[in-house]
């Protein structure tokens, strides 16, 4: 890797489901990762990784260690999300967002990734306007962004969804329900991963997003 693909990332999220597995792949491709843990949460980190010590929901409280960071990724989140989570979408997935935004607006960093949702949807609406809310968010702040709005995002513990694979082949190949199939069709982890590491060595002159079609294409 030339040293003018080299980044400085700050990530949020990073002891998660995708936070630990895109952190792991970017210290192996040789970048700078530093992540946002809670006191006492350091050892979750993948080795390599250089804790911050704060509070997800408080820019104050990291806003100050994002710098020199030249990317920074959003990705805390409430697990495994249900229609039933939307008071926690608010409380958390919306204020770490916000947060973010803030502290990386602070540390002046050129790029900012946020794992969103796959929109328009029929189902999960509290956690689709939530996350659209964050999207406005970042373009009211002038971030430049990579936006990523995958479904669901198969992988370790997340499995299930595959039983639904034959019913979306089908949707899939009917012109009518095409569209629809694969923007509300599954990811895998690989893929996600694969996606953000490319986008985050490529970062964009102007804030796109990147939905199932775009993620599943994505090389790293």
């Amino acid at each position: 890797m030339t040293r003018s693909a080299h980044r400085d990332v700050f990530i949020t999220g990073a002891t998660g489901y995708l936070g630990s597995a895109l952190a792991r792949e970017l210290v192996e491709r040789g970048h700078c990762v530093r992540a946002l843990v809670r006191a006492g949460s350091e050892k979750k980190l993948v080795p390599g990784c250089e804790p911050v010590r704060g509070d997800a929901l408080d820019a104050a409280s990291f806003q100050g260690a994002v710098a020199p960071a030249d990317t920074f990724v959003q990705l805390v989140g409430i697990p495994k999300p249900a229609p039933w989570k939307g008071e926690q979408f608010r409380a958390v997935d919306r204020r770490s967002a916000l947060a973010g935004i803030v502290a990386a607006k602070a540390g002046q960093v050129r790029h900012f990734v946020y794992v969103s949702v796959a929109q328009p949807a029929p189902v999960m609406r509290s956690y689709v306007l939530v996350r659209a809310e964050c999207e406005a968010a970042i373009g009211v702040a002038g971030l430049v962004a990579t936006i990523l709005r995958p479904w669901y995002v198969i992988g370790p513990g997340h499995y299930w969804p595959l039983v639904l694979r034959p019913a979306y082949s089908i949707l899939e190949a009917i012109p009518r329900t095409r569209e629809s199939a694969v923007r509300l069709g599954f990811v895998t982890l690989a893929q996600m991963v694969t996606a953000m590491v490319a986008s985050i060595e490529n970062p964009p002159k102007r804030t796109r997003i990147l939905a199932t079609a775009e993620i599943r294409a994505a090389r790293a």
